[in-house]
């Protein structure tokens, strides 16, 4: 049994393969650009790099990649894996999903995995902790965090609940072959969390309400203005509407999910600079 895990520098993956180690399972890493030795090159969006990595596997970890999911799903097939984990989004779950470049995305690689002869099974996160890492330059500095809706919920998940679901659902295929919608323990606004830094920090932090185009500018130079507006419009759908939650991490693993409290107890240092 050897799994492959992609994205292995990104840190869903990195917290996964410390986990499946710790159970003695074989893990391959794998990366587009590796930077060690045992990561062997798996480039998503180049095929070429797909049957090499896939070689002798048997269950894969995968991120969502839609440009070629087709190619690595027919090459799984012939390579003999046995199961795939695809790490997917809860964007999927939208009421137009293929209206949405965000959801789309995660879409296409959800359904080439559908139509392949090779078990899959889609984990769903919805919102990371870390995307508050977004945040890490403004509070650094003392500088307003714009937000153009900050009363949006998000369901804040720590990646290292995301990875212990993973491991749980790639040791025991019995729990494979459907599709887990993952969320944290509580929903909270924007406003909810940056209070929570705040007090993590010790620094007041504040808030600078914006429109939809001065936040698309503030971001232009980063971020596609197409997956901008899939962001806001997803943003503007969970306005003073709290997610539902699942207990879906807790059910698997048997410890309740983390708190995005203590995700930023865990990474105070990154805010404080």
């Amino acid at each position: 049994m050897t799994i492959l895990v992609t994205g292995a520098r990104g840190a869903v993956a990195t917290a996964l393969i410390g986990l499946l180690r710790e159970q003695g399972l074989p893990v391959r890493p794998a990366s587009k650009a590796p930077a060690d030795p045992s990561v062997v090159r798996c480039d998503l969006g180049d095929p070429a790099t797909f049957a090499p990595a896939l070689e002798g596997v048997t269950s894969v970890f995968l991120y969502a990649e839609p440009s070629h999911a087709q190619e690595f799903a027919s090459v799984a097939a012939t390579a003999g894996v046995e199961h795939i984990v695809l790490l997917s989004s809860a964007a999927v779950l939208t009421p137009d999903p293929d209206g949405s470049p965000l959801a789309t995305s995660h879409l296409v690689p959800e359904r080439a995995l559908a139509a392949s002869p090779v078990p899959s099974t889609v984990l769903r996160p919805g919102t990371f902790c870390g995307n508050a890492m977004a945040w890490s330059w403004s509070i650094r500095s003392g500088t307003p965090i714009s937000l153009p809706y900050p009363y949006a919920h998000v369901d804040a998940i720590h990646e290292a609940d995301v990875a212990a679901v993973a491991a749980a659902v790639l040791a025991d295929p019995a729990l494979g072959g459907r599709a887990y919608t993952l969320t944290g323990p509580q929903s909270l606004t924007f406003t909810d969390q940056i209070g929570t830094l705040s007090r993590v920090t010790g620094r007041d932090i504040a808030i600078k309400p914006v429109t939809r185009q001065e936040w698309k500018a503030e971001v232009a130079q980063h971020m596609d203005g197409t997956f901008a507006d899939a962001l806001l419009d997803y943003w503007q759908g969970c306005d003073g509407r709290p997610v539902e939650l699942t207990s879906v991490v807790e059910e698997l693993t048997g410890t309740p999910a983390r708190t995005f409290a203590s995700w930023a107890e865990e990474n105070r240092a990154a805010f404080l600079g």
